[in-house]
């Protein structure tokens, strides 16, 4: 029966500035009311697509806005929602509260005008918690208004005051607030009405109206036809119908009233018939009453249709046309009950009470039955308002011992987590000092290798000049010695004749095979002596291979190719290669559990490849972690420029694999 404060997504939008781009274009066809429902929907939609492929920023939920708007004022709830929870899921990942809370208003909008209302509340009530939070008053004071207005519809009378006069507190403090300030004195108006405190209902309705003089509030919303409405309303319940008669009037006759609202024209209209009924007024009536119920039936205003039936009735109740009256009367409870609406039909029961005594015990006790629920209703729904708030703030309690606890762990975690790294750096540093210590220790052990490796080489240094002393003298003194002597025999044969010459020439031949027979021996040694030489390092890995033998029971099993080019190989990759060996067998007999271990080395593609395989146990390479075994043959193979492979598995060995480059750049003197 009451009109409120339009709500502000119907106010005009501002396209004062020509838009260049698509998305303002879409925005500003979306609005325009030459066009069609379908194509406002159409042009809707297309911004909608536009804003979706956008970057969500600030900008990008202004625009989301919009477009909530516009769906709002095309009546599509659907959409509306839809999209005020797209910016809302938007707004919580990207934590801005001020469209966050901005979301929530328009999700308690949306389920205020489906009746759902504790949803309505928490959403209203979820802003109003982080505009007190942000600190932004005006927002605040906005919330509270439309708090208000939804604590009215479920008769929380009292709570709907208090709230209102929080919102009025905040708004008189601030300033360019003349249409928040218009909606709390409007509400206030209809409250007081609603309590029969009709002079401060008069009071507040026209301190609205007074506020209407302020002409930035635009005039098509037509708010002065919605005061001069309820104020005639307040004078309906004081009797005053004369008074209510002129303001009904009044706020008919205000500009393009019909064409801008036409569902407020519909209600003046059936106020202003009302108010000549209950003055005894015939003129204009019944026809006044009709076209106000066809506007209403025309729009789907279940409430208003209801309202207009009854009046009906009173009417040809007040002509004698009981028929009429009756017909109304039954129509108006009918249509009640099928919508469900308490109130309304309370007031049709009401009516046909008085309209069909035959049945009036019967309307009158369901009336009885249906305002005592209406009133448990009334209770229950203050109650469940408070409830409401009660559980938010115990959540949000629990939230913040939530927030201390959470504290308190990141405080242990944090504890924890820096006890862990002193014991890591620690122990980090104790595997460094040891990975130091066993440096020093091998270096140590790669110096007595060295020193071995070098007196074994003064020894064949010491033969070698011993032995090419020999060579000499033996040359000197022997071959050069008797081929000087068949020289001068050879040459007197120039004067002997043919027959003695042949046989001696034979003997000076027999002479030279000897000779060269001597060669041939000389030249063994001195091939005897390189391979001596060349085959040391092969000797001292054959000393390591049977300390290996005689210590453990594994049978071992040594190759060496004939191709390798030893001379290719420093001294620092022979003791390097020792090393390895001397690691790998270790592993072998630590760990391998081998009946078998074979050791080769060949020669492939110019490089020593050093194969070191056993039958063993085995491991998964994947899962193990290298010991300090297996790292220090990397290491050594690395010093040698070479590569490590090792394949194994759980039952099936470990074959451990060592390839290392030959230098064509190394030579024999600095060679073992």
């Amino acid at each position: 029966m009451l009109l409120f404060g339009c709500s502000k997504k119907k106010s005009v939008d501002d396209h004062g500035d020509v838009q260049t781009d698509s998305l303002s274009i879409y925005l500003s066809l979306a609005s325009d009311i030459n066009f069609s429902y379908n194509e406002k929907q159409s042009y809707n939609k297309k911004a909608l697509n536009i804003i979706l492929g956008q970057k969500d920023d600030s900008l990008n939920k202004v625009n989301l806005f919009k477009i909530a708007n516009r769906y709002y004022n095309m009546n599509d709830w659907d959409s509306y929602r839809s999209t005020s929870y797209l910016i809302l899921d938007r707004s919580e990942k990207s934590k801005d509260s001020v469209n966050l809370a901005k979301a929530y208003t328009y999700l308690g909008d949306y389920y205020l005008l489906k009746s759902i209302s504790d949803s309505a509340y928490m959403n209203y009530y979820a802003a109003e918690k982080i505009y007190i939070r942000i600190n932004d008053e005006l927002n605040l004071a906005k919330t509270y208004s439309s708090k208000a207005n939804l604590q009215y519809q479920e008769d929380a009378l009292f709570e709907s005051e208090v709230t209102i006069f929080k919102a009025l507190s905040i708004l008189k403090k601030l300033k360019n607030v003349s249409s928040q300030l218009y909606d709390c004195y409007n509400t206030l108006g209809i409250l007081y009405n609603d309590r029969e405190e009709y002079n401060k209902a008069l009071e507040f309705h026209n301190k609205a109206l007074e506020i209407l003089k302020d002409k930035s509030i635009p005039a098509e919303l037509h708010l002065e036809a919605t005061s001069l409405n309820n104020i005639g309303f307040v004078y309906l319940g004081m009797k005053d119908y004369k008074k209510a008669k002129y303001y009904f009037h009044e706020g008919l006759i205000q500009d393009n009233l019909y064409e801008g609202d036409v569902k407020l024209y519909a209600m003046l209209l059936d106020n202003l018939a009302y108010a000549k009924l209950r003055m005894g007024e015939s003129d204009g009536l019944p026809e006044q009453f009709y076209k106000a119920l066809k506007i209403r039936d025309s729009l789907g205003l279940t409430s208003g249709v209801i309202l207009n039936k009854i009046h009906l009735s009173e009417y040809f109740a007040f002509k004698k046309d009981s028929v009429k009256a009756l017909k109304f009367s039954k129509e108006a409870v009918e249509l009640s009950r099928s919508t469900e609406s308490p109130t309304s039909l309370l007031e049709s029961l009401k009516q046909i009470t008085s309209v069909d005594p035959k049945n009036a015990s019967v309307y009158s006790k369901e009336y009885i039955e249906i305002n005592e629920k209406l009133k448990k209703s009334e209770r229950k729904m203050g109650e469940k308002f408070s409830r409401i708030e009660y559980e938010t703030n115990e959540i949000k309690d629990q939230n913040s011992n939530l927030q201390e606890k959470n504290k308190t762990l990141v405080y242990v975690f944090s504890i924890c987590t820096l006890l862990g790294l002193f014991f890591y750096v620690y122990k980090t540093q104790q595997a460094r000092n040891r990975e130091l210590l066993f440096k020093q220790q091998q270096q140590v052990a790669n110096e007595d290798i060295y020193n071995l490796m070098i007196s074994q080489q003064n020894e064949i240094e010491l033969t070698r000049i011993k032995e090419k002393k020999r060579v000499a003298q033996e040359l000197h003194d022997g071959v050069l010695g008797r081929m000087f002597g068949i020289r001068i025999s050879l040459d007197s044969l120039d004067k002997l004749d043919e027959v003695e010459a042949v046989s001696k020439r034979k003997k000076y031949l027999t002479e030279l095979k000897n000779v060269e027979q001597d060669i041939r021996e000389i030249s063994h040694d001195l091939n005897r002596e390189k391979s001596e030489l060349i085959n040391n390092f092969v000797s001292i890995l054959s000393k390591l291979f049977e300390d290996q033998r005689n210590t453990y029971s594994s049978k071992l099993i040594t190759t060496f190719d004939s191709e390798i080019k030893w001379d290719l190989i420093s001294n620092i990759e022979k003791i390097n290669l020792y090393r390895i060996v001397q690691e790998g067998l270790q592993n072998c007999n630590k760990y391998a559990k081998a009946d078998i271990i074979r050791v080769e080395f060949k020669n492939e593609d110019d490089n020593l490849v050093l194969t070191i395989e056993d039958d063993g146990i085995g491991f998964n390479t994947n899962k193990t972690k290298n010991g300090i075994g297996l790292n220090n043959i990397e290491y050594r193979a690395k010093e040698c420029k070479g590569t490590v492979t090792i394949k194994s598995a759980k039952g099936e060995g470990t074959i451990l694999t060592i390839k290392v480059p030959l230098d064509p750049n190394n030579n024999l003197h600095n060679d073992i």
